[in-house]
């Protein structure tokens, strides 16, 4: 991903994506589209505890490993953890997923029942299907809602409890994140990660804020821009605007890295395939076989018209257009190209075509 700058938007965990972009070649900005309030500090969530404890639920829902960890967390400051693990241990419950799965066995109880699709959906069919009538079931969500289980379940005649185990709050640094979408508009991001559906919800809704959504919809269904959610779930609001986002098949930021890297590998950039190896130019840096090429930013402005005319000629004024300057002086295209040749170390990759211009010797 060299020479890639990639936008993170996330909040929680987002130095690991950092460091994990960062070590295969990107340049990462951070602005977080939302904030996370700690869940120690949410007397909301200790109330409806306590309130659980003194009427246990039959079914406990778990849709989040991190929550449920948190939610037991905070239990045990409150000196309400022995009490709640022994409530959960007498109730059936269902995880939606592995990570949920491993968080409750973590706490030493056993879940009755995995979604393995890691979905609410699921489980939602699952409980629908078996009847919830006067069922008191009690659901572990995040702070953006448990994706209508709820709401859903309480239409079908269950007595619902929703236990919000972290909240989400206003982005910390409200100036980054409205100078982040300025910045995918004017085309200065190369690829935006997210990791919640609220947050990408946050960055769109900045994003019309600043009134640069036509921009940012028209660079990613262009391929100028590159767009990854974490899974489904985050993967919908980006959707719902015409975003179509790289989603990996397992809902891990290790995956969703993967999943972007494999993106540039299979060539889904700018590429050619030359007489000198594989061709790739990007926003800042040319790439051949994957290693950086020297040019300079007029260099590779000239570089990226040959590549975009894919083996085609390119005009001595098409060259000159994109040089700085108003130049007319056929002279200042021809030193552009032995420039570009210097730089690519394989002079036969660019060729003259007499009184017609250049072309790239293409395979």
């Amino acid at each position: 991903m060299t020479g890639c700058v990639v936008l993170v938007t996330a909040d929680r965990r987002s130095g690991e994506l950092a460091s994990a972009l960062t070590r295969r070649g990107a340049t990462v900005r951070h602005a977080p589209a939302l904030s996370i309030v700690p869940h120690e500090h949410d007397e909301e969530l200790l109330a409806h505890t306590r309130e659980l404890l003194d009427a246990p639920p039959d079914i406990v829902v778990i849709t989040t490993g991190i929550g449920f960890r948190g939610w037991v967390e905070a239990a045990d400051a409150a000196g309400l953890a022995d009490q709640l693990v022994q409530v959960l241990a007498g109730a059936r419950v269902i995880a939606r997923g592995p990570k949920a799965h491993g968080a409750i066995q973590a706490a030493g109880l056993q879940a009755d029942w995995v979604a393995e699709s890691e979905t609410s959906a699921e489980i939602l069919d699952l409980l629908l299907a078996e009847g919830v009538t006067d069922q008191v079931i009690a659901v572990q969500h995040h702070g953006a809602g448990a994706d209508g289980l709820d709401t859903e379940l309480a239409a079908a005649g269950a007595q619902v409890r929703s236990l919000v185990v972290y909240r989400w709050g206003p982005p910390p640094d409200p100036v980054a994140l409205k100078l982040s979408v300025i910045a995918a508009a004017d085309g200065e991001i190369d690829a935006a990660v997210f990791t919640s559906a609220p947050g990408a919800a946050a960055w769109l809704a900045e994003m019309d804020a600043q009134g640069v959504g036509a921009e940012i919809v028209a660079r990613v269904q262009s391929g100028t821009m590159v767009v990854a959610a974490v899974g489904p779930v985050t993967a919908k609001p980006l959707q719902d605007r015409g975003i179509q986002p790289i989603v990996p098949d397992r809902g891990r930021l290790g995956a969703l890295v993967r999943a972007l890297v494999n993106h540039y590998e299979q060539a889904q950039t700018s590429a050619v395939q030359t007489t000198a190896g594989r061709l790739q130019v990007r926003r800042t840096v040319a790439l051949l076989d994957d290693h950086v090429l020297p040019v300079s930013p007029s260099g590779l402005e000239v570089l990226r018209v040959l590549v975009e005319a894919g083996g085609e000629v390119v005009t001595r004024a098409q060259v000159l257009s994109v040089l700085p300057g108003d130049s007319t002086d056929p002279h200042a295209a021809e030193v552009a190209i032995a420039r570009l040749r210097e730089a690519m170390g394989h002079k036969g990759v660019v060729k003259t075509v007499v009184k017609r211009g250049y072309r790239l010797t293409t395979t």
